[in-house]
């Protein structure tokens, strides 16, 4: 199974690669505006394309084993800190642990937080999950552009060119995904966390009751796209606050 991936090396500061792992909702090109800004505050990035991974169950076994085989197959050097957007946050935990290079912390940008254990379906309200059912088809949910009005998309990401990038790779996901259990995993190590939109106030707040660090952006959820050197600020800031 073969994974595409982008590696921006330059000469850092930090000590640590920052990989960046897009929702299993989207693909790489939700990220590579991130990436770049990453890279310009100079970050060495790793940005892998997993989309290969969800076009059947059990997605979350595929993921895992897959983003463990792209990560040491890039041969990046040193540490890591892993950067999880949206729905790849509940994965992270899961990452760290099948890896073999040292992770030295996790940041969820307007992430979902892990549930060890339990399915997204169980924390889904009952409403949304008959909507997605009434939506799917063939045991596929329909892309994730097409949760959205046009003209919500258009307001997240207003240039027309880099949406419809983000578009066409969005994939169908099975909805089976919703009912496997996440990844019993425990992580231990240091966390941070990212808002960007409204609709992860829930998660913010459990992070700052962990006592994570945390930061807030006006934004919303593909800001890593539409705004990526506001987002890289903030995510830069989280990692020099990880202990």
């Amino acid at each position: 199974m073969s994974v595409a991936a982008d590696i921006i090396h330059v000469m850092v500061s930090p000590p640590a690669t920052t990989v960046l792992v897009h929702s299993p909702y989207l693909g790489p090109a939700s990220l590579r505006p991130l990436a770049g800004a990453l890279a310009a505050l100079g970050h060495a990035v790793l940005l892998l394309d997993l989309r290969v991974t969800v076009n059947a169950a059990p997605v979350h076994q595929r993921l895992i084993g897959v983003f463990a085989d792209a990560v040491e197959d890039s041969l990046v050097d040193g540490d890591l800190v892993l950067v999880g957007h949206g729905g790849a946050g509940p994965l992270l935990p899961a990452f760290a642990d099948a890896l073999e290079i040292p992770v030295t912390g996790l940041v969820f940008v307007d992430a979902d937080l892990p549930t060890p254990g339990r399915s997204r379906r169980d924390d889904t309200p009952a409403e949304r999950m008959a909507r997605l059912k009434s939506i799917s088809r063939d045991g596929l949910m329909p892309r994730w552009d097409r949760w959205f009005a046009p003209e919500d998309l258009a307001g997240m990401v207003p240039d027309v060119r880099l949406l419809e990038e983000i578009v066409a790779e969005a994939p169908e996901v099975p909805l089976a995904f919703l009912k496997e259990p996440g990844p019993t995993v425990a992580w231990t190590g240091p966390c941070g966390y990212l808002r960007l939109s409204a609709a992860y106030d829930g998660a913010l707040a459990t992070a700052r009751d962990l006592g994570w660090p945390v930061r807030e952006l006006a934004a919303n959820h593909l800001a890593t796209a539409s705004a990526p050197a506001e987002v890289a600020a903030a995510v830069a800031a989280l990692i020099t606050q990880l202990p």
